[in-house]
Parts: C-alpha cells; structure tokens; sequence
C-alpha cells in the first residue's frame, strides 16, 4: 500500500524557497538544542555550532529577497509550504512539552 500523497508544494519565488529551508534547517537545530526534549551536551553542542551557519545563511535569505524587491512575506503561502514540508511537527520539538502537572 502506498502513502498518501502529500498536497503540491504551492508556487513560491527562489528566494522564498530558500527562506523556507533555511529557517526548517535552523528549526530542526533548535530543536536538538531544546534543553526540555532531553539528549546530551555534546549533541546540543553540535547542533549549536552548526546553528551559526545556518542563521547566517537564514538571514542571506532574507537579505537576498529583500534586495529582489520581495519586500513583504506571503504568510498563508508560506505557511502552507511549511505544512506541506513537515513544518508542524518539527517546530514542536522547538516548545515546551506539556507540564507533568507538579
């Protein structure tokens, strides 16, 4: 049986594309970072090293479509390129869990 098939990716500029996989990338190191999710200080420690760079290129990005003219972000767009894209459930690693209720 196959998967289901996932919507289409919407119709996003270059620069936007790169914005979307620049922040998932940096997103999915905070997320290994987050001291709440539990690992080790050495996982934490390479996932911040690697961090810079990739908010350096996040913001190359940004500064790129700023430069094209793209001036404003397409919210409903991008939000649905990041649902598409697994967005959800890799910014939760990036939140509190739930309390235990103590």
């Amino acid at each position: 049986m196959l998967p289901p098939e996932l919507p289409p990716l919407p119709a996003l500029t270059r620069a936007e594309a790169e914005l979307i996989d620049r922040y998932l990338e940096a997103v999915d190191l905070l997320g290994r970072i987050n001291p709440a999710r539990g690992g080790d200080t050495y996982r934490g420690l390479r996932a911040a090293q690697a961090l810079v760079g990739k908010a350096v290129a996040l913001r190359d990005a940004l500064a790129l479509m700023h430069r094209r003219g793209e001036t404003e972000l397409h919210t409903a767009t991008l939000a649905r390129a990041l649902r598409v894209l697994d967005g959800e459930r890799r910014t939760a690693r990036v939140i509190l869990p739930p309390g235990s209720g103590s």
